[in-house]
């Protein structure tokens, strides 16, 4: 077995979403195919050979998510496009209070009750492309069930925003929190580390009432940044998961220090709760130069984080988060690939 197995799986690329919203000013979304193509490069950069996860049952995937919000994820762009005057993307107009509020039949009511904001346009070939890219998740954890100290699973689109019933910010089903729940067929506590510049907010909502999942997640603080509504210190968990969900907000801008810092508290709190196996939600949009300016963090700071992750000797899946087009892009996951082959 290779000493760091990774799975991509290339027609995931047909999902090219263009509609997104900053301020009230449309303009290109940033979950760009190329995207994959400059990962990519940085697999090979750091020695590695991206192989062609195979399609998978989708028990998995019914396991995280619910049967209405897979139905519409099956239906939804052919509604769309058979409704008058319809764009070429899925893009909801409207976005109810769900605890107060009734399901609709309609195409745009159901759009807007699944689909949580402007960043997650679905196309033609939207579906398709996540339910590959839950297929390249699962090989991770295959490999790791049968050995592998790690695996990569290089994930289009996107997957920690989602939660059971709701798309968000990229992304449509939940590869991390999918991930994990297939580890537990194996292990009887799973962890979840997500160090994407975002706050792992759908995937803290799957696991929030559970106690064998333990979800801690470094991110940029926020109160004033994307999701903004989930991902603050005080939510530690709901009834059976009081206690198993760790939030640590940094202030944004914040650096090396204070980012390494918060992911080796985080480790402490992994090894208290003792699991059997971590996924890492592994974004690199914490860079200084990632579109989204969150934090400040310098590539050589993602091989010190696969070191401190590493330290743990957990059987690792590492799940593709954000990481937005930049020219540092390559360099930054064959940084942290490189942490975990060369890492003392």
């Amino acid at each position: 077995m290779d000493q760091l197995p990774c799975f991509y799986a290339p027609d995931t690329a047909a999902h090219d979403p263009q509609f997104w919203m900053l301020r009230g000013v449309p303009m290109r979304n940033k979950e760009t195919a190329e995207r994959a193509d400059r990962l990519l490069a940085g697999v090979a950069l750091a020695g590695l050979t991206a192989s062609e996860p195979p399609v998978t049952d989708r028990a998995a995937m019914r396991a995280i998510h619910t049967p209405r919000y897979l139905q519409f994820l099956e239906t939804a762009w052919q509604e769309w496009q058979a409704a008058p005057g319809a764009g070429p993307e899925v893009v909801a107009n409207l976005h109810p209070q769900k605890a107060t509020q009734t399901y609709p039949s309609g195409i745009t009511g159901r759009a807007g009750w699944h689909m949580a904001d402007t960043g997650c346009p679905l196309g033609r070939d939207t579906l398709s492309a996540a339910l590959r890219g839950v297929d390249t998740a699962l090989a991770a954890v295959d490999a790791v069930a049968r050995g592998a100290r790690a695996a990569y699973a290089l994930c289009r689109p996107p997957g920690h925003h989602a939660d059971a019933d709701t798309a968000a910010g990229h992304c449509f089903l939940n590869n991390s929190a999918i991930a994990a729940q297939a580890l537990r067929a194996h292990h009887d506590r799973v962890a979840i580390l997500d160090i994407d510049v975002h706050h792992g907010n759908g995937t803290q909502e799957i696991f929030y009432d559970r106690a064998d999942v333990l979800t801690v997640s470094v991110h940029a603080d926020p109160d004033a940044f994307y999701p903004f509504y989930l991902g603050h210190a005080p939510e530690t968990g709901r009834g059976a998961g009081e206690g198993f969900n760790l939030n640590l907000p940094l202030p944004l801008k914040s650096g090396d220090a204070p980012w390494l810092q918060a992911i080796a508290d985080a480790t402490r709190r992994m090894r208290a709760f003792a699991p059997g196996a971590l996924v890492l939600a592994l974004g690199l949009d914490a860079h200084e130069n990632d579109p989204f300016k969150g934090l400040r963090v310098t590539t050589p700071a993602f091989a010190e984080a696969a070191r401190l992750i590493r330290a743990l000797r957990l059987p690792t899946v590492i799940v593709q988060e954000g990481g937005y087009l930049s020219e540092d892009l390559t360099q930054n996951i064959a940084s942290h690939l490189r942490g975990w082959i060369d890492g003392p």
